[in-house]
């Protein structure tokens, strides 16, 4: 069992100007930003989510092949949620038994479960306001820090004022 924080990549630690001060990874696998494909096992709506979410992350080259079945994963919770959220539109939250009591749907469990897992990706891929305001891309005319030797990192850092406070 893992304890504590899941570790940052290193790339989400270079953007948001590595709060924690400490060594970066230099030889973490950087996978080439690259479109995969859609798995055929996704429904329609599914489908629509998945080529909607490429299109986003591509722009910003934030996917790659490896990403695969995350982002399946999250267009299929899509799917399921969008589903559920549908019956609750069309018979509410509250239902009849079989024996006549009034009971919560089933679709709204299912609805919770599948937002709750689309929020858990959605934050390791930087979709959600709070994930995203944790990044900031460097200006064009700049190397992202990851391009840079694991030396120059720290020369980098001191150059945009990133660095230690040296008042410690």
């Amino acid at each position: 069992m893992m304890r504590g924080r899941p570790p940052k990549p290193t790339r989400i630690k270079a953007l948001t100007g590595n709060p924690g001060k400490r060594p970066l990874n230099p030889h973490e696998p950087r996978p080439e930003p690259a479109m995969p494909d859609c798995p055929p096992q996704l429904s329609s709506v599914a489908k629509q989510e998945w080529i909607r979410l490429t299109a986003e992350l591509s722009k910003l080259n934030l996917v790659t092949h490896l990403d695969r079945g995350a982002l399946a994963i999250y267009c299929g919770a899509y799917a399921l949620w969008a589903e559920a959220m549908e019956q609750i539109q069309k018979y509410g939250t509250m239902v009849k038994s079989p024996t006549g009591y009034p009971i919560q749907s089933p679709y709204l469990s299912i609805a919770n479960r599948q937002a709750e897992l689309m929020m858990r990706i959605a934050s390791e891929f930087g979709f959600t306001p709070a994930s995203r305001s944790r990044i900031s891309a460097p200006p064009p005319d700049q190397l992202p820090l990851l391009e840079l030797a694991a030396e120059d990192y720290e020369e980098e850092v001191a150059e945009t004022g990133g660095g230690q406070n040296s008042s410690n």
